[in-house]
């Protein structure tokens, strides 16, 4: 069966819905303005945006404040201003702001003096729910080897210059849109010695409440050529954490018996994340890694998870080695160094198109159902209940499913405007089920598992 109706049906039919039948029109199952976001992004911007970035000479955390063409101040003021000239252009449609904070020497040994770490932020904001936030961010600073080197050339070109200039092609790409969610446009610093922008955004969204539906931590999208000897530009991947690290010990009992260890919020943005390439990238496929990042190594997404948002991390396939954290020099035959000449401006193009459409969807799509319960047990069908979403955009439902190892919802159908649904004829042990709420345009929120048991009646 396929994961969704028709492409593009309008149709009424009729679904069942406990003891009632439901008469619901089927939204469309493709977002046309989507093709047009991805279309536009462009390899001269993003090739124009590195080498400007990588141009900065260096962007370490302790690198110069007060140059007007190196170092990391330099290279935040032109961020913020670029940020400034693509919101002029759209009327004043984002809020271009800096986010400071104070990290001292006491806080960590990799911090050799304090320092102002500071983050750059354009935020459009939705215009149905403005506290629901999407959010894609880059990284603005650079390393040399000694990640306390602010005085050597680090262009970090694609660590994390690919990045940030997707970011800012992403903004461009969705100036000119209304979106019904907030969405933030973000570059984050120091994350090179301990994650501290990450952190302490992080910690603002907590305090002031912020309702992050997740995080797209873009970490270098420019290279092609793995150490490996592998050359790919078609594939990415998208790492995430399998539940909240915030989670109880009831919470995880409940996993034991009932499912989820692999279907948490951070898991289910990653296959948003992976849904929305298939569908509208071509020739991009999605690669899940089933880790908070790669292998004993971190990434501007963890501090948001640390603090319970979904959040996930998307990158290249294939990394190489010799360009990352490196001094610029050649040894034994061997060219060190992240510099620009090791970046795929069209594969950067395509990965930032991949976020803009992810970003455009969540912020066009209602939230995601609260309160799921699932109930079936020594029964032949399974059914699955949730409050309804307070949206004026809000079309209906749809119910997914897939086999209990099966990495991505494979199954779905369109259940109309209900609360609650039973799908006759499939035995809850066999598989893993999730309910998403669908917008009037077809935009639909990430998949909700279920929390709860059903009480029989």
């Amino acid at each position: 069966m396929d994961i969704g109706l028709r492409l593009g049906a309008f149709m009424w039919i009729a679904v069942a819905a406990g003891p009632h039948v439901v008469a619901a029109q089927v939204p469309p199952q493709t977002e046309l303005r989507i093709y047009d976001i991805v279309a536009n992004a462009s390899p001269e911007r993003v090739e124009s945006d590195i080498r400007m970035l990588a141009g900065f000479g260096t962007r370490n955390t302790f690198s110069d404040t007060l140059s007007s063409t190196r170092g990391i101040g330099a290279a935040r003021r032109w961020i913020k201003a670029e940020f400034d000239r693509i919101s002029a252009a759209c009327g004043g449609c984002y809020e271009v702001v800096y986010q400071r904070n104070l990290v001292t020497a006491e806080d960590s040994p990799r911090i050799p003096r304090d320092t102002w770490v500071v983050n750059v932020l354009a935020i459009k904001r939705g215009t149905v729910n403005p506290n629901r936030y999407v959010i894609m961010s880059g990284d603005i600073d650079s390393r040399a080897s000694n990640g306390s080197d602010g005085e050597s050339d680090a262009p970090g070109a694609n660590d994390n210059a690919s990045g940030m200039a997707g970011v800012i092609e992403a903004a461009r790409l969705l100036a000119d849109h209304e979106f019904g969610n907030t969405i933030a446009m973000v570059g984050l610093s120091g994350e090179e010695q301990g994650l501290w922008g990450g952190q302490h955004m992080a910690r603002v969204a907590r305090e002031e409440g912020w309702e992050i539906i997740g995080v797209l931590n873009n970490d270098m999208i420019g290279n092609i050529e793995g150490v490996d000897g592998v050359i790919e530009n078609n594939t990415f991947r998208v790492f995430s954490e399998p539940t909240p690290a915030t989670d109880t010990e009831q919470d995880r009992a409940r996993y034991r018996v009932f499912g989820g260890e692999v279907d948490g919020p951070s898991r289910q943005l990653a296959r948003y994340v992976a849904a929305t390439a298939d569908a509208y990238i071509p020739n991009l496929d999605p690669i899940m890694i089933y880790r908070l990042d790669r292998f004993g190594r971190g990434g501007h997404h963890r501090p948001f998870n640390d603090q319970g948002f979904a959040g996930v991390r998307i990158m290249e396939t294939h990394e190489y080695y010799p360009r990352q954290h490196q001094n610029i020099r050649t040894e034994n035959g061997i060219e060190y160094g992240d510099v620009v000449e090791g970046v795929d401006f069209d594969y950067a193009a395509k990965m930032t198109s991949l976020n803009a459409a992810v970003l455009a969807r969540l912020a066009w799509a209602p939230p995601a159902p609260s309160s799921v319960l699932i109930g079936g047990a020594v029964r032949p069908s399974t059914t699955l209940e949730w409050e309804a979403v307070d949206d004026p955009r809000v079309a209906g439902y749809k119910v997914y499913w897939r086999d209990t190892t099966a990495p991505q919802w494979q199954r779905a159908r369109w259940v109309g405007d209900v609360t609650s649904f039973t799908l006759e004829g499939l035995v809850i042990d066999n598989y893993l089920f999730g309910v998403a709420a669908i917008g009037e345009d077809g935009n639909e929120s990430v998949v909700a598992f279920p929390g709860g048991q059903i009480r029989r009646r």
